[in-house]
């Protein structure tokens, strides 16, 4: 599925969107794209529809911010900092994987061999002005998520 996001506006919108396709269900979603490319507006839109009233920084620095809401624990990770995927296991990765949380993680691939698959993969670029966001379902819940929307 394929989503033209023509401004900051349109990327609340499909936040809102995937938040309520999602509606607190575990997921693990990743989130790939260049610098710059909106993966983390995109998850301040998720974490903002989820009834999050606090400012949702970036985990760039911290690899990890988590939000605990009443009806759903997030866990919003970046990973472009990350030097070894084995530091995932020092900020307890394995314990958190087993919750029944929304995972969006940011630059997966530098994760490699220590995260959970995904549900869902959020692709997005850069086309001025705005952004192409691509979604694919990937297992089974992923799926029916993308029929969703």
């Amino acid at each position: 599925m394929e989503v033209y996001l023509e401004d900051p506006q349109a990327t609340a919108e499909i936040g809102a969107k995937l938040s309520k396709a999602i509606a607190g269900q575990r997921l693990v979603v990743y989130l790939q794209g260049d610098l710059g490319a909106g993966k983390t507006a995109l998850c301040q839109a998720i974490i903002k529809s989820y009834g999050y009233d606090g400012r949702v920084k970036s985990p760039t620095y911290t690899l990890l911010e988590p939000y605990e809401l009443p009806n759903v624990l997030i866990y919003h990770f970046d990973l472009y900092r990350l030097a070894d995927p084995e530091e995932l296991e020092f900020i307890g990765i394995r314990d958190l994987v087993s919750e029944n949380a929304l995972f969006l993680i940011e630059w997966p691939d530098k994760g490699i061999g220590f995260l959970p698959e995904p549900d869902l993969k959020l692709n997005m670029t850069v086309q001025s002005p705005g952004r192409m966001l691509y979604i694919q379902g990937i297992s089974d819940h992923g799926e029916k998520i993308v029929d969703s929307l």
